[in-house]
C-alpha cells in the first residue's frame, strides 16, 4: 500500500484517537482493541514517514504535524460520514441507537417531558440514557450527546437550551421545623442540620444564596452527606433536615405540603439544563429529531 492509498478505517482510526484523547477510549469507541488501534497507527506514520502522536505512558497528543493532518482530514470525514448515513436513511424512518450521559437529577426531570415524548414519536429509536454525576468526556465514553447545567457545558461543544433557567430551594418536612425557628436569612443556617452534597468532584457543594445584588455561599453544617439529588429528596421528606435542590425535583412534594421552602427570597433563578454535543462531527438524524424537539418545545412554551 503506497502513501496515497491510506486507507478511510485508518483516517477515522486517526481522527478518533485525537478527539478521544487516548487509545483506550478511541478502542472502545470503534469497537477494536488498544493494541490493534495503537498498531494500525503506527504503521501509517511509517508510511507517512511522520509521527502524528506523541505517546508517553499517561497520554496521547497530537504533534504539530498531526494536527495539521487532523485538521484537514477531518471536514472529509465529516462529509463522507453524512453523506454514508444520508443514503441509509433515505428519507425513511429515523432508527438506531442514541446514547445521551446525564445527571441523575436531569434525566429524573426531563424523563417524562422529553426523553418519552422523543420515543413515542421515533418508535425506531433505541435511546440510552446513563446517568453518573461527574462531568465525563461524552465523546471519549461513546456518547452522542450530554445534558448538564448550561455553565458546565465544555466550551468546545455546541449547546442547545432545554430549560432556559431552574432555581434552587431550601427544603425541609413539616416535622422537621417542630421546635425550630426557620431561618430567614443564609447565615441561620448555621444553626440548622442541612443535607450536604457531595459534588462528581469530590467538593462539598456550598449553598449559594443572592439578594438584591449580594452573593452568599455558606458551608451548610450537618451530619448527613449524599451524593444524589434523588437520596437528598428522600432524606429531607423523612424529616433529617434541610436540602438545597432544583425546584423542579421538590416541585411535587411542595405542592402536597410535605415539604416546605425558606428563603425563597434569596434563591433567584440560574442558567438551567442544555444539551451539548461535538459541532466537528456529523449530527446524525436521531440526534438532530432530538434536537428539533428540544426547540419545539422551546416555542411552544416559550
Amino acid at each position: 500500500m503506497t502513501v496515497r492509498q491510506a486507507s478511510l478505517a485508518e483516517l477515522e482510526a486517526v481522527a478518533t484517537v485525537a478527539r478521544a484523547g487516548g487509545f483506550r477510549a478511541a478502542a472502545r469507541e470503534l469497537g477494536v482493541s488498544s493494541s490493534a488501534l495503537s498498531h494500525a497507527i503506527a504503521a501509517l506514520e511509517d508510511r507517512l514517514h511522520v509521527r502524528l502522536f506523541n505517546r508517553t505512558t499517561r497520554s496521547v497528543a497530537l504533534t504539530a504535524a498531526g494536527e495539521t493532518f487532523v485538521a484537514e482530514v477531518a471536514p472529509a470525514l465529516a462529509a463522507i460520514d453524512g453523506a454514508l448515513e444520508n443514503a441509509s436513511e433515505g428519507g425513511g424512518e429515523i432508527s438506531g441507537v442514541l446514547r445521551i450521559n446525564t445527571s441523575r437529577g436531569a434525566a429524573k426531570m426531563l424523563l417524562q417531558p422529553l426523553f418519552l415524548r422523543y420515543l413515542s414519536r421515533y418508535p425506531r429509536v433505541e435511546l440510552e440514557i446513563a446517568t453518573e454525576e461527574a462531568l465525563i468526556d461524552v465523546l471519549g465514553q461513546g456518547f452522542d450527546a450530554g445534558v448538564r447545567l448550561a455553565d458546565t457545558v465544555p466550551p468546545d461543544m455546541i449547546a442547545i437550551p432545554i430549560l432556559p433557567t431552574i432555581r434552587s430551594v431550601v427544603v425541609g418536612a413539616p416535622a422537621y421545623f417542630v421546635g425550630r425557628k426557620r431561618p430567614a436569612a443564609p447565615a441561620d443556617l448555621m444553626r440548622h442540620q442541612c443535607i450536604r452534597a457531595r459534588m462528581g468532584t469530590g467538593k462539598l457543594h456550598r449553598w449559594e444564596f443572592q439578594k438584591r445584588g449580594q452573593a452568599v455561599l455558606i458551608d451548610a453544617p450537618g451530619f448527613l452527606t449524599l451524593d444524589e439529588s434523588g437520596l437528598m429528596l428522600e432524606a429531607a421528606l423523612a424529616g433529617a433536615g434541610l436540602a438545597y435542590i432544583g425546584e423542579p425535583s421538590a416541585a411535587e412534594h411542595i405542592a402536597a405540603g410535605r415539604l416546605e421552602v425558606v428563603l425563597a427570597d434569596w434563591t433567584p433563578p440560574y442558567p438551567g439544563l442544555s444539551l451539548y454535543f461535538a459541532g466537528r462531527r456529523h449530527i446524525p438524524a436521531r440526534l438532530r429529531a432530538l434536537i428539533d424537539l428540544i426547540r419545539e418545545q422551546g416555542r411552544t412554551t416559550g
